[in-house]
């Protein structure tokens, strides 16, 4: 009886270890002096930081809406949210002169002289659409990308006179001289021209079907992007 009574205790205790740490877990950067010039000074990344402190309602405010940036943005290793307890660490509020909390900055990539401070809105779009100017990216709240996402505005062109045009063959071709030595999504636009040129212009939804299916699955995080890129640049093949 004993031992189940002592069983049922480390049960208990394990499952609470574990739901602790599952909320705990945040996707933005705790810094401190053992690692803030690390990350914050880093020149290849982007890096926006917070400097709190615990007992500051302002900061308790946006806690919760700094941490869907920090979800959002969790991916992209250039593109960095983290935080700083400045009470605890004052030496760094020092340094980077901070009188108030919360007082956020930002540590641009390949620019680490002079931090700017961020004076922007506090909502959690405000700072997406700051961050996405910042790094080069289009995130969506979601930690997703929006549909302009991996398209090119000449191949966009291509793509719609592909799929209207009487000499498709023309145009295919006019593709692979634009795409030439361009990245991998603008190839993609030739493949796609291929593909339609090989199965027929119902290979259009069913690879876009194909893709929504693959994203409802367990897959990782950079072949997530890559293929939500493919999708969009696939919805430009209908738009005739």
């Amino acid at each position: 009886m004993k031992n189940c009574f002592v069983t049922a205790i480390m049960h208990f205790f394990l499952v609470l270890t574990i739901m602790l740490s599952l909320t705990l877990a945040s996707s933005v950067i705790d810094l401190d002096g053992s690692n803030f010039d690390a990350v914050a000074l880093d020149p290849s990344k982007n890096v926006l930081v917070q400097f709190y402190a615990p007992w500051c309602g302002h900061c308790k405010n946006l806690a919760p809406v700094y941490e869907k940036v920090g979800e959002t943005f969790k991916d992209d290793a250039d593109c960095i949210v983290a935080k700083v307890d400045a009470d605890d660490h004052k030496d760094l509020g020092a340094r980077f002169d901070v009188s108030g909390f919360p007082t956020i900055k930002f540590f641009p990539q390949n620019n680490k002289v002079e931090s700017s401070e961020y004076s922007g809105g506090r909502s959690e779009q405000d700072f997406i659409d700051f961050l996405n100017e910042k790094c080069g990216l289009q995130r969506t709240s979601d930690g997703g990308l929006n549909e302009r996402t991996g398209r090119s505005e000449d191949m966009d062109e291509l793509a719609v006179m592909f799929m209207i045009s009487s000499d498709r063959d023309a145009i295919f071709e006019e593709a692979i001289k634009t795409a030439a030595d361009r990245d991998e999504m603008v190839q993609y636009y030739v493949s796609v021209m291929q593909k339609v040129k090989t199965n027929g212009d119902g290979y259009i939804a069913a690879e876009s079907n194909r893709i929504t299916r693959l994203l409802e699955g367990n897959i990782s995080s950079k072949k997530r992007d890559q293929f939500l890129m493919r999708r969009n640049i696939l919805a430009v093949f209908t738009t005739t």
